[in-house]
């Protein structure tokens, strides 16, 4: 059984695969081994791993710094009461590949099917992955062949059946019931920031004052004058938003005092909250604009449940079942994945060997040994 040293460096064909850098240490698996069957067909470990470690080195890659944390530690994490984020991570990946086999299932349903250059395509990602990179980091992610090809036909399905199964939706939208109305508005909060970026809460007293401004701004506006001039004269900024009923930004309870407004031009009363005290002007009951574009909305939203419906008959008409057992080989923790990309993969100090055509090195520290070995997946066990 090989095992992986802290990192191995993965590298990809730029704009097909997610190229990756192998962090961790993780045994051999059981590429063959059943993760899952749908209906009558087999998902592989080794499709299920691979799959799974793409996903990961995005997370791994964009979010964990973008958390302030170490991947390790991102993982670990409590999604929910009840989960990890690295389980829930997993059960996302599974019920992704469980959609994208049913809908391989599917596809000539729609007369859907690889053409001869999108099979050429995905051959040649494959045959560049395996070119540019170390046995040992392929190991890693089960970065062989026939399971880089597998994930990439069923991708190539999937984004066919998508547009295939939305057509036909009803896309005539009304006016009414598309209708986004708009304002402008203001906020005098109840804190005040000095230029350190410190905050500091008004008191009672200044919070009395300002309610007082806030009502003069209606006062004035209501008056005949302009709500934005107004605004600045007292020291805030006036904000457009367009909205129905529905919308919950800036504040709710904003949205509701815009929406009650019969005629463009009303003002509301002072609307105040935990955060300080709004003021809107409604400037149109049928933002044009506005109104087509959420016509838009209302329609791609027609198709996407079409699609969801669609989708969710044909997996409850299906048996699906999950092997926990060897799905749990694949650790997140243990085996870390970091994206990069070949460009980005040009260090040739070469610490376990360089990949192919000048790429760099599969692993810093990625030096093998022998390892006992565990039946039907990863030896997951942490050195």
């Amino acid at each position: 059984m090989m095992r992986l040293g802290k990192r191995a460096a993965v590298v990809t064909a730029a704009g097909v695969l997610a190229a990756a850098s192998v962090t961790g240490c993780s045994g051999s698996i059981d590429t063959d081994a059943v993760v899952a069957t749908v209906g009558d067909e087999d998902i592989t470990l080794g499709v299920a791993n691979f799959y799974a470690r793409l996903t990961q080195g995005e997370y791994e890659t964009y979010y964990a710094s973008m958390m302030g944390m170490t991947a390790e530690d991102m993982w670990a994490q409590e999604y929910d009461e009840d989960n990890t984020f690295e389980e829930q991570t997993k059960d996302s990946i599974m019920e992704s590949l469980e959609d994208m086999y049913v809908l391989s299932q599917h596809a000539s349903d729609y007369d859907i099917a690889l053409t001869e250059d999108e099979e050429n395509a995905i051959s040649d990602a494959a045959d560049q992955f395996d070119a540019d990179n170390t046995d040992e980091a392929k190991e890693a992610v089960s970065g062989y062949k026939k399971d880089i090809e597998k994930v990439l036909e069923l991708i190539t399905i999937q984004n066919k059946m998508d547009g295939a199964m939305k057509e036909g939706v009803d896309e005539e939208v009304s006016d009414e019931e598309a209708a986004q109305k708009s304002m402008q508005y203001v906020l005098f909060s109840y804190t005040t920031t000095d230029d350190s970026g410190n905050s500091t809460e008004l008191t009672d007293d200044e919070k009395a004052a300002l309610k007082t401004t806030a009502q003069g701004l209606v006062d004035r506006v209501r008056a005949g004058e302009d709500f934005a001039a107004v605004a600045e004269e007292l020291g805030v900024e006036a904000q457009t938003a367009t909205f129905d009923s529905e919308s919950t930004s800036p504040n709710e309870d904003l949205i509701a005092a815009a929406d009650a407004l019969a005629n463009e031009g009303d003002v509301t009363e002072l609307v105040e909250t935990d955060n300080g005290i709004y003021v809107g002007e409604l400037t149109s009951l049928l933002d044009r604009e506005a109104t087509d574009a959420e016509k838009e909305t209302i329609v791609e939203q027609r198709r996407q449940d079409q699609y969801d419906s669609l989708l969710k008959d044909w997996k409850d008409a299906v048996k699906i079942e999950v092997n926990d057992r060897v799905w749990k080989k694949v650790d997140f923790i243990d085996q870390g994945v970091t994206i990069v990309t070949p460009e980005e993969n040009t260090d040739t100090s070469g610490d376990s060997g360089n990949a192919a055509d000048g790429n760099t090195d599969a692993a810093d520290s990625g030096t093998a040994d022998e390892s006992g070995s565990t039946d039907d997946g990863a030896d997951s066990s942490a050195e």
